[in-house]
């Protein structure tokens, strides 16, 4: 399973809406997976490999090796 090891992002459900003539028609389940990358970083002093999520890498919460 996705998860970022800096704010725990994970997997989200939701509901796929069809919209036909004007109105909702159909619900189907659909899930929301966050966009995590495997990336070497520096935790503790130590070089680690973890995952984080692009937002996570982008505001600078983790430093690269």
């Amino acid at each position: 399973m996705a998860k970022c090891d800096i704010c725990n992002k994970s997997v989200n459900y939701g509901n796929q809406l069809s919209i036909t003539r004007s109105h909702i028609s159909k619900r189907t389940s659909r899930t929301f997976k966050p966009n995590v990358r495997s990336v070497k970083a520096v935790v503790d002093g130590q070089t680690k490999k973890i995952n984080v999520c692009t937002k996570c890498l982008r505001s600078g919460k983790v430093k690269k090796a």
